[in-house]
């Protein structure tokens, strides 16, 4: 059975979110301070935390990004906060998703699953060729590795799948949209901007000069694309 960690502080939302949950078949588990939410978070127990933004002690942001350096398990911010910099700002800090309330339980539940298969697809996922080579930047697909200049840099699961997706598919135009499906899947439920998230974040490891980058450009007004 997938154990579900919820951190929240308004113990009515949390336990509806619990409940919804144990009748799809998940064993949930609700904490209310953020400070305790992210010892329990980082005990590895898990298979997908929900967390909401303003908790006691710790908000959501940062409990995002403590488990982000350690876990790459799945990760859902849910929050009143509706504004787009709210949810790129979650994003940024390594969430996977971005839910606002209020929302419907059922909703969060395909969520829930849609994120578990994701994160099982792309930890068994093995891509050809082994090697990738482009212009400094090296990937090797056997270790999970990425290498830049002969330096290891290291990657979340989801920017290495998506590097891997760009670097196999050299000097090809992707749209978002088409990004979005085929890295996060057609059951995610998530907007566009989690891809425009990720790719900062990449050009953050790789590029010499983000804001100028040399391998992902990116196509005002069609997408992105890996220059090989």
């Amino acid at each position: 059975m997938k154990r579900i960690l919820i951190i929240e502080d308004d113990l009515n939302i949390a336990e509806l979110e619990r409940d919804y949950l144990l009748l799809n078949g998940y064993d949930a588990e609700i904490v209310q301070d953020g400070i305790q939410g992210l010892k329990n978070a980082l005990t590895g127990r898990y298979d997908v935390i929900i967390v909401d933004l303003m908790l006691p002690s710790k908000d959501g942001y940062q409990i995002t990004k403590e488990i982000r350096e350690k876990y790459e398990i799945p990760v859902i911010i849910v929050s009143a906060k509706n504004e787009d910099i709210d949810k790129i700002r979650g994003l940024g800090f390594g969430a996977d998703d971005y839910l606002t309330k209020p929302f419907s339980p059922a909703e969060l539940a395909a969520r829930v699953k849609s994120h578990i298969a994701r994160y099982e697809r792309l930890k068994g996922k093995i891509v050809a060729p082994e090697v990738i080579n482009h212009r400094g930047l090296e990937i090797n697909t056997a270790s999970h590795k990425v290498f830049v200049n002969g330096k290891e840099v290291l990657l979340t699961t989801t920017e290495y799948e998506l590097l891997v997706f760009f670097a196999a598919n050299p000097n090809i135009v992707f749209s978002k949209e088409h990004i979005l499906a085929t890295i996060w899947g057609d059951t995610y439920f998530g907007d566009t901007a989690t891809v425009s998230v990720h790719i900062q974040k990449i050009r953050k490891k790789i590029e010499r000069d983000p804001s100028n980058p040399e391998y992902i450009e990116t196509l005002w007004g069609a997408g992105y694309r890996f220059n090989g």
